[in-house]
């Protein structure tokens, strides 16, 4: 089988109880049909312009041959190192398909200037660059191509022969790489970013990196038909209802892989649930968990657990009592399935799957501090080489490193979660990344981690439109060696600064407790930040 579900406890309860009126209400047929009327008539427009991910097994099939092709030719020409530049859906699709089948791609998803310093030292000579952006306007994207294509330049190597487009027809990147005659694939405009992984957005990079993405199509046609019928064992009715409809609502889904195949699922499917379902005050919020992850000893009523697994069995009601939720099944039709499932539980919410309406707040104020350039903020205070800020209510009560850290753990509710968010190298820095067992173990409370400034593409909408119960620890770091942007006013350096103190901007007008800690020597403050967390 390509997918499988079974369901147990609350998520069983869920699906016996709602189930069956989406299958009276037509929804799977409906969502495969295109009707944009599902989810209510202020999300109406939106859906009409945003269902054509359930076509994109039959719209993508053209594409495969050329990609293949252009794979073929880049390697002729000693091009076998394919980096690829995008941020959201854009790069965490392309990621979980070439981890899962272990095919190499840098995907540089970042602005943070030592991280993309490293990237361009990497095998530039045999590099291709793909650039993905939906918009076009992505300032984390454009900045990347325009650092590539002078690094080319700089190296004797024609861009145009090296730098891959990937955006919707029409858009500003579309005309301006055509006219500097890049390649470019579009995609269909009738998909959203988080939407897209079987689309030229995750194709045409993993592809191009080596996997095979004729199979890829293949896997996911095999569940279309399950995903189309109105049937009450349809796997994304099941999921779908599992997820958002338990009563009272478990609204933290803690998702884990357990002996799974496929790497870093978890990463994609946080952001394709939280930015559709955060808003409006409700919502969603995935966890990644570890297997032992600490939340998993303590009984949350809030939580939920999703487990993906090798074989998920042949009954969607499971005969254990763990309460989970467990699937299995490829790649491919996991995508698929997922994508179904998130729309679903966004009618099951109220609420318009399609929209981002808290994602644009962080990113004006990025581009307000941007263009002012202020000077930062003084500290609150220095503690052994890290400097602290805050929100008033954090800040206000501290004294020190340790003390700071337990005022924000206090502003935290009993349905809360903590979210971490590193502006930080992650590949020089993957440590940081188990911060999250530590608060989780410490707190007792469901605890997200998201390298900035990716997250803001994906998770940022549920920390401002959805429930007002996080509190956030973000931490990031001063540029030791920072990097110019060809033909911009601004360096990497104060590109991911100001993101960082757009976002803090944002969550503190919405109310919500943040406590920043900027590392001035990162190797070092690591391990007192460690200390301090206990």
């Amino acid at each position: 089988m390509s997918f499988r579900i079974s369901v147990s406890g609350a998520a069983a309860d869920a699906v016996r109880r709602t189930v069956p009126g989406l299958v009276a209400d037509y929804v799977a047929s409906g969502i495969t049909g295109l009707d944009a009327a599902l989810w209510g008539p202020e999300a109406e427009d939106e859906a009409s312009k945003r269902l054509g991910w359930t076509e994109a097994v039959a719209i993508s099939r053209p594409l495969v041959p050329e990609i293949v092709a252009l794979r073929e030719s880049l390697r002729a020409d000693g091009v076998d190192h394919i980096v690829l530049a995008g941020m959201g859906g854009s790069s965490l699709a392309p990621e979980v398909i070439t981890r899962t089948t272990g095919v190499p791609l840098t995907v540089l998803d970042s602005t943070e200037p030592g991280q993309v310093r490293a990237a361009l030292a990497d095998r530039l000579a045999s590099s291709a660059l793909v650039v993905s952006s939906k918009s076009g306007s992505t300032v984390e994207t454009d900045s990347q191509r325009r650092v590539y294509e002078q690094a080319f330049r700089d190296a004797g190597i024609d861009p145009v022969s090296r730098i891959i487009v990937v955006t919707d027809p029409g858009s500003p990147l579309d005309e301006s790489a055509r006219a500097a005659g890049y390649r470019v694939f579009n995609a269909d405009p009738n998909v959203g970013g988080r939407y897209s992984a079987l689309t030229a957005f995750g194709l045409v990079p993993s592809g191009l990196a080596g996997v095979d993405i004729a199979e890829l199509l293949d896997e996911a046609e095999t569940i279309e038909l399950s995903l189309a019928v109105d049937t009450e064992d349809n796997p994304g009715l099941v999921l779908g209802a599992a997820m958002a409809a338990t009563a009272p609502l478990r609204d933290k889904l803690g998702i884990i892989s357990d002996g799974t195949h496929i790497v870093g699922f978890a990463d994609w499917a946080e952001q394709l649930i939280a930015e559709s379902t955060g808003k409006n005050g409700t919502g969603i919020l995935p966890v990644v968990l570890d297997v032992d992850a600490p939340e998993l000893g303590a009984d949350l009523p809030d939580l939920q657990v999703v487990r993906l697994v090798r074989d998920a069995g042949d009954h969607v009601f499971g005969h254990d009592n763990t309460g989970e939720i467990r699937v299995s099944g490829t790649l491919g039709a996991q995508l698929l399935v997922w994508e179904y499932a998130t729309v679903v539980a966004g009618r099951i919410l109220g609420i318009n799957p399609f929209d981002q309406p808290d994602v644009e707040s962080a990113k004006i104020a990025a581009r307000g501090l941007l263009d002012s350039r202020p000077e930062p903020a003084p500290a609150a205070f220095v503690a052994d080489g890290i400097e602290v800020r805050g929100t008033p209510e954090v800040i206000g009560a501290a004294s020190d490193l340790v003390s700071a850290i337990d005022v924000l753990l206090e502003e935290l509710p009993a349905n809360g979660y903590i979210s971490v968010q590193a502006y930080v190298d992650r590949v020089a820095h993957p440590e940081l990344a188990r911060l999250r067992d530590a608060l989780a173990a410490r707190s007792g409370r469901p605890v997200t981690f998201g390298w900035g400034p990716r997250f803001l593409h994906s998770t940022g909408q549920f920390h401002k439109g959805g429930p007002a119960v996080g509190v956030f620890l973000q931490i990031t770091q001063a540029a030791a060696d920072d990097l110019e942007i060809p033909e911009r006013p601004f360096t990497f350096g104060q590109l991911i600064a100001a993101q960082a103190s757009g976002d803090a901007s944002v969550l503190a007008e919405h109310g919500r407790p943040v406590l920043t800690l900027t590392l001035t020597e990162p190797q070092a403050n690591i391990a007192t930040l460690f200390d301090a967390v206990g």
